[in-house]
């Protein structure tokens, strides 16, 4: 009653191989990470939108009073505004992303700079927490970056 076969010996062409062992999990993950770093994008393009440039844009009355106490005035607050409202813009047009994220990040300096001397540190950390995800989308973004500046200078 008992039966004995042998295993069937398959070709090493037709042998299936894990995708763990041949390394094809890897599109996967790459394709995970671009959609991590597109929601980021639009995340952080929502934000700078919304939560910080439109205040600016409408005259708020904290924002009048942040720019009125660094001695900018109503120019220097839509001036700002305007910046930031590009660059969350900027930041989900596929050709401007990355510049748009090096943009940013630049601004985010100088709010961290203002914070430190105008503000006397009060809400410092808040550029330098929006500093990352926007160093790591320029960086994951760099070949369009790459494209971008090559198609410039071919121009020139």
């Amino acid at each position: 009653m008992s039966e004995t076969a042998a295993p069937a010996v398959l070709a090493p062409s037709a042998a299936p191989v894990p995708s763990t062992v041949t390394g094809s999990a890897k599109p996967g993950r790459r394709h995970a990470a671009r959609l991590a770093v597109r929601v980021l994008q639009v995340l952080l393009a929502l934000f700078y939108a919304v939560a910080s440039a439109l205040p600016k844009l409408i005259a708020y009355s904290a924002a009048v009073e942040s720019f009125d106490r660094i001695g900018w005035g109503s120019a220097g607050m839509y001036a700002i505004g305007v910046l930031e409202l590009a660059g969350a813009i900027a930041l989900v047009t596929p050709v401007l992303q990355s510049v748009a994220a090096m943009a940013l990040s630049g601004l985010m300096v100088g709010a961290f700079i203002v914070q430190l001397t105008v503000f006397n540190g009060q809400n410092a950390a808040t550029p330098l927490v929006l500093l990352v995800p926007l160093v790591l989308i320029a960086w994951a973004r760099r070949e369009q970056n790459a494209r971008l500046w090559g198609l410039v200078r071919g121009r020139m």
